[in-house]
């Protein structure tokens, strides 16, 4: 074994375990902190006075959850930039491909990551229409709570 062979393994160790262990502690580190917060908050709150209600305190706290709308717009915004970055790559490759200035496997692997981010991307386009059409009356229903509220 060679001494690119070790880097390149330690590279691909480093982006397929390590990477994803230090995203998640880290993300996990954060959600364990904000409970902590607000379990402080709540009990000093208490201390305070004790009469307060404190299922209208943690309402108040919590952060408002997005409505329907706002999700399935999300979805079309990453569906639609997603599918715009797979045609982009997928052209480049073209290009590339056409002018004779890159390796082929590099223009192979620069193609089948456009063709994969484009497929995603018509996933999600995909998952916004099918989602608009099943939760149209729930929407609905949202909204008029809104206008209520």
């Amino acid at each position: 074994m060679e001494s690119h062979d070790i880097v390149g393994l330690l590279i691909v160790l480093g982006t397929a375990v390590v990477l994803p262990v230090t995203i998640v502690s880290m993300s996990l580190k954060s959600k364990m902190t904000s409970e902590k917060n607000r379990k402080d908050i709540i009990l000093a709150a208490l201390e305070k006075d004790a009469s307060i209600d404190i299922e209208e305190l943690v309402r108040k706290m919590n952060k408002p959850e997005k409505l329907l709308k706002e999700k399935l717009l999300k979805k079309l915004q990453w569906g639609l930039v997603t599918a715009f970055l797979g045609v982009g790559a997928i052209a480049t490759a073209g290009c590339v491909g056409y002018a004779g200035g890159g390796h082929p496997t590099d223009i192979y692997a620069l193609g089948f990551g456009g063709a994969v981010l484009l497929a995603v991307g018509i996933a999600f386009i995909i998952s916004y229409i099918v989602g608009r059409k099943m939760l149209a009356k729930e929407m609905e229903a949202e909204e008029q709570n809104l206008r209520q509220a």
